[in-house]
Formats: structure tokens, C-alpha cells, sequence
């Protein structure tokens, strides 16, 4: 029964090489031609150099790297103001610390830290000193250069600015590799 099966199976696939390769006698059955290479016409040099004109950007933040990508104004009144690709927001509550980094194109955050995570409140005697507050700036900084986001905007209220709080979480920011401002945007002209 099993030898009729390899049979028929062998059958079957010598007549699949005898239609690819016709050139072929039928008595005379090989696999050689199924190894000789295609005949495929050359590509022109005009080919390779045609660029699609539906190209997607598969990565989308190449134009903020390089400072061309459109950045939002909004009104000139408003404050903060909306003209970033990425902003950081600081707030220090009577109980905790929370850091975190928004994107201009939501308005939910792209990455976080905060005193309430377990990891970090475990390690700090308290979750709103100025330990504290470097502690999240270390943090924040690994995460941010983790995910590729080396520069963003930091604007502190101006009356908090002074503060030992955020000058530690600045300059943990900083020691982290993070630059606190953006480049300008660029103009192309066409």
C-alpha cells in the first residue's frame, strides 16, 4: 500500500518536470533542468533610479531628528506654548513626583514616571523631596533614551523654576543624556 503511494507520488512528479523542461526526451527524465538558471531580462539603469511616488515614511520621526517636520504654532497667546515634537511636564504634588513626556501629535503621554510606581517608592525615604525628584529625573532619562527621544522641550512655571526640586530633576535630565530644548524648525524653499 505504502510502496504504491511513493510510487504514484513519483509519478506524478516526473510529470511535473516533463512539462516545465520539454526540451527534454521523456525516456531521458532528469532533474537537471530544474537547476539552470532563468533567462530574465537586465534591469536598465533607468529602473533602479524611478522612486515610487506613493512612498510611505516608515519612520516618522527621521523629520523631527533632522528638525524638518511640521511643528504645531497655535495660538501665540496660549501658554505653554504648542510649538514641539516632544514637551516634558513636571508636577510636584504634596504626596508624589510625576514626570512625563508628551508628543505633539496626542495628548496622552508617550512615557512616564512617577513617585507612585512601586520600584521607585521602595528605594526613596520620601515621595516628594528633592531625592525624589532626581530619582525621576534618572529614571525618566533611561526610559526617554531607551525609546530614542534624546531632545525635548522644558518649560517650568516661571515662580517654581528656582526651586531645588527642579533644578535637581533638570540636572538629572541633563546628566541622563536628555537635551531640555529643540532644534528650530527648519525651512525648505522650493
Amino acid at each position: 500500500m505504502f510502496l504504491n503511494e511513493v510510487s504514484r507520488n513519483v509519478r506524478v512528479l516526473l510529470g511535473q518536470i516533463q512539462r516545465r523542461c520539454p526540451a527534454l526526451p521523456a525516456n531521458n527524465t532528469t532533474a537537471r533542468c530544474m537547476s539552470q538558471a532563468g533567462t530574465d531580462p537586465e534591469p536598465t539603469p533607468d529602473e533602479n533610479e524611478v522612486v515610487s511616488p506613493t512612498f510611505v515614511n516608515r519612520n516618522p520621526r527621521n523629520l523631527e531628528q533632522m528638525a524638518l517636520a511640521v511643528k504645531d504654532r497655535g495660538w501665540k497667546t496660549t501658554w505653554p506654548h504648542r510649538e514641539f515634537y516632544h514637551r516634558l511636564m513636571f508636577s510636584r504634588t504634596q504626596h508624589h513626583v510625576t514626570a512625563q513626556v508628551f508628543s505633539s501629535s496626542s495628548p496622552v503621554p508617550v512615557l512616564s514616571c512617577s513617585t507612585k510606581e512601586w520600584a521607585l517608592k521602595k528605594e526613596l525615604p520620601s515621595t516628594n523631596c528633592v531625592a525624589a525628584c532626581q530619582a525621576v529625573g534618572e529614571v525618566l532619562a533611561r526610559r526617554c533614551q531607551q525609546a530614542g527621544i534624546t531632545r525635548m522641550v522644558y518649560r517650568a512655571i516661571p515662580w517654581t523654576y528656582r526651586s531645588d526640586s527642579v533644578q535637581a530633576f533638570r540636572s538629572a535630565m541633563k546628566e541622563g543624556g536628555i537635551v531640555l530644548s529643540e532644534p528650530r524648525r527648519k525651512y525648505i524653499g522650493t
